[in-house]
């Protein structure tokens, strides 16, 4: 059972999330907010970016769209200025992991084939020599893509949770959160700050999800072409400096900028997406237009997705939802006043697209769905719901395994209260030897 300490802690967290909703409810009717939104809330606790690698990890922050309140986190581990790796060469699987690969039966249980993959390259170089760098007082400010002497990681969309209505991208929990995973699975973590409900409701924060995706598959293609046109003129003898380049490049483009650190960094092919809670739900769709769109996202491509205790919910209730619905911290009575500010009057309905992943055509076909592991909490009230999507993704052979966690609530791995506790360091610890199958370099995989 969840400890003391925990159970006084969810009624205070209820009480204060409550008055939220009900000072929400009555500032909904204010339309004066505009299609602009708010990605924050003025209580939220936030972390201010750093482009410094502290505690092994740089950040900035990133407003894409200037229309919306639309704005990234970017999370840039320092394994990203270690030599480039070589495919032929197979790591060890550390002492360390074997142990954890051991151990995780005594911290979940898992339902279907629990796929690993390689490790985290460990290797790590202070030395920036032979880099293009700009870095002051170490912070690191990026430079133009080099392929000799760059390593490219996984790009990872995270989205954070937080019921429609709070959350944020760059509050203290989430990057906490975002380090921990960047670290962890050896990837640049690009965390989402999408549009929050009442202000916008549905479609917004999906179409946010979308944006970022397009937007990515946008960057990858502008860095492409600016180092095409930089080798062009080097060939040709021209004395253009790199800086001329890139502003001759945004010249042409308008307002497209490259950004430095995914350009020289990140590897859209081999991108991953993470979703929290009703961040789950936004990862989810984002996945199913990425199938959808498929060659036209080229050279993004979604090879995983993970929802962490997704929010889904139907007309017609699971076993949990009637057992635990005065669950922990977000219990069902809660969650359904979420989702009231978050859909509109209309729309309103418990087996919406947005809240019911099994509702028949809903497309596109599961089948097609790219391999999806889920994590669960014992005491969440939503979780037959997700293990009954699981199942149905496994019945037509999508790698779909659900990692259960005993004694857990919703939120037990990205709640700040609960962020350095056992089971969340277990919890990002599996998530990482589950993706690394997904997303390590040919050569890189683990054989059991």
């Amino acid at each position: 059972m969840p400890s003391v300490a925990l159970k006084l802690y969810s009624v205070f967290f209820k009480f204060v999330f409550k008055h939220r909703l009900q000072n929400l409810i009555q500032s909904s009717n204010d339309e004066s907010s505009g299609l602009y939104g708010v990605t924050t809330r003025p209580e939220e606790s936030v972390s201010a970016s750093n482009p410094s690698f502290t505690d092994g990890v740089a950040t900035k922050d990133i407003h894409i769209d200037p229309f919306t309140a639309l704005s990234i986190r970017i999370f840039l581990p320092d394994s990203s200025l270690s030599p480039p790796e070589q495919p032929d060469s197979k790591p060890k699987l550390r002492s360390s992991q074997k142990d954890d690969l051991n151990s995780h039966n005594l911290r979940r249980s898992s339902y279907g084939p629990l796929n690993t993959g390689a490790p985290r390259n460990d290797s790590r170089r202070s030395s920036l020599e032979g880099l293009n760098v700009r870095s002051d007082n170490n912070a690191y400010r990026g430079y133009s893509p080099s392929p000799q002497n760059c390593r490219k990681l996984p790009v990872m969309l995270q989205f954070h949770g937080g019921g429609w209505v709070s959350g944020s991208n760059d509050s203290v929990a989430n990057d906490y959160f975002c380090r921990r995973i960047a670290k962890l699975c050896d990837v640049i973590v690009v965390a989402v700050g999408y549009r929050l409900a009442p202000e916008n409701k549905y479609p917004a924060a999906f179409e946010d999800g979308l944006k970022v995706l397009n937007w990515l598959a946008k960057q990858a293609n502008l860095a492409e072409c600016s180092k095409s046109l930089g080798n062009g003129a080097r060939g040709v003898g021209s004395e253009f400096t790199n800086a001329e380049f890139q502003r001759h490049f945004v010249d042409a483009f308008g307002a497209s900028m490259v950004e430095p650190w995914l350009a020289a960094h990140g590897d859209p092919s081999r991108c991953v997406l993470l979703g929290v809670s009703c961040g789950a739900n936004i990862a989810d769709y984002v996945a199913r237009k990425a199938v959808e769109a498929g060659k036209l996202l080229d050279p993004v491509k979604v090879v995983a997705q993970i929802l962490m205790y997704p929010f889904f919910i139907g007309n017609v209730p699971t076993q949990s939802e009637i057992k635990l619905a005065n669950s922990y911290f977000y219990d069902k009575a809660m969650c359904l006043q979420a989702w009231k500010l978050f859909l509109t009057k209309e729309e309103f309905s418990l087996d919406h697209p947005a809240a019911n992943p099994l509702i028949p055509d809903r497309g596109p076909p599961l089948k097609l769905m790219p391999p999806t592991l889920t994590v669960v909490a014992e005491h969440d009230w939503m979780r037959d719901r997700a293990i009954a999507y699981s199942e149905a993704l496994r019945k037509v052979n999508v790698d779909a395994p659900v990692l259960e966690y005993k004694d857990a609530v919703h939120e037990f791995a990205t709640l700040d209260m609960l962020l350095k506790t056992p089971q969340a360091d277990a919890c990002a610890e599996d998530i990482a030897i589950w993706v690394k199958k997904y997303i390590s370099l040919r050569g890189h995989e683990f054989s059991y």
